[in-house]
């Protein structure tokens, strides 16, 4: 009676540490390390961002293979949730690998795999005209998703010609958008074709303004752009797949069933990864090696509207390696 006890008190500790916190954008490295591993006893499920969080493009974030490791051998179910719509599973799963990450296939939610099962969960039996890259193409390839070929779409003589001549090709019941390096007037052109059927899907792998630069100068546009420029000439909005939909807490919720209040998510980009946790009712972990700066967060939680509001996470860190440092 009295251990029974000890344990619903020992739980109700944990649970109101992290409730004290809850949105109050606090800095883990001001905890004490007790607080800090209370901290990490109130959670058994860590969904991990990847860009900007434990590695940027094929360079490695010091300490975060070790970071996230520790937590699974502390029996944390984990998660790695991205928007990048380049890679598939197996490609992930590889460099997981290669820069030290303990990580299953099953574990990885790309945006690429969840659109292949979002419209394979629809029976889906069409075609898709894709705007991206043979990350999406391999994930359809899975699970017997025909589309149309991806690459370059060049004019080779005059456009007006190119348009009079132009045919929508049948039995196209879907535009994909995600990330497409090829992105041309001519694809723009035949996605909002294609959409122009209201019966015809639109789908957005993610929404991400720009990818992850580091100290960079150079601006990398995601496939957020390419997006709303289709989303512009189509006159229709899409279904968002990627954070911060939350079409990927429905998938992981049917491989694993996942209490939200002991649920972290960790990310860099707080209109993505901290928002999904926000509308989910994780909590969110906050890392300052990707996108979103610190000021920018102080101000949103000053803010008297809402939806900037929501953009605060419970805690930040410097770098998700740091994490070990202050427990040990």
């Amino acid at each position: 009676m009295i251990r029974q006890f000890r344990k619903k008190l020992f739980r109700a500790t944990i649970y109101n540490i992290s409730k004290m916190h809850k949105r109050n954008l606090t800095s883990l490295a001001n905890l004490s390390k007790t607080e800090v591993k209370q901290f990490i006893d109130s959670f058994d499920v860590v969904l991990t961002d990847c860009d900007g969080v434990l590695w940027l493009d094929n360079k490695v974030y010091e300490g975060s293979p070790e970071a996230v490791n520790y937590l699974r051998s502390l029996g944390k179910k984990i998660f790695y949730v991205t928007n990048n719509s380049t890679k598939n599973r197996d490609d992930l799963q590889q460099k997981n690998e290669k820069m030290g990450y303990i990580s299953k296939k099953e574990e990885i939610m790309s945006s690429a795999y969840l659109t292949a099962s979002y419209l394979k969960e629809r029976s889906f039996n069409k075609k898709v005209y894709i705007v991206g890259s043979k990350g999406l193409t391999s994930e359809f390839d899975e699970v017997n998703i025909k589309y149309l070929p991806i690459g370059p779409d060049i004019v080779e003589y005059n456009l007006l010609e190119y348009i009079d001549n132009f045919k929508l090709e049948p039995d196209v019941g879907a535009v994909v958008v995600g990330f497409d390096e090829h992105i041309s007037y001519i694809k723009m052109l035949k996605a909002a074709s294609y959409l122009n059927d209201p019966n015809c899907l639109f789908i957005a792998t993610n929404t991400d303004e720009r990818f992850p630069v580091g100290n960079s100068q150079v601006v990398k546009p995601g496939s957020g752009a390419i997006v709303k420029s289709i989303e512009t000439c189509a006159e229709r909005k899409p279904v968002l797949i990627g954070k911060p939909g939350t079409y990927i807490a429905q998938a992981i919720q049917k491989t694993c069933k996942i209490d939200p209040q002991r649920t972290l998510m960790i990310g860099d980009r707080c209109n993505t990864d901290i928002l999904l946790g926000t509308r989910c009712g994780y909590q969110t972990l906050l890392v300052l090696s990707g996108v979103t700066k610190l000021e920018e967060v102080q101000k949103w939680k000053e803010s008297s509207n809402k939806e900037e509001n929501d953009l605060v996470p419970d805690f930040y860190i410097n770098k998700l390696g740091d994490l070990l440092s202050l427990v040990n």
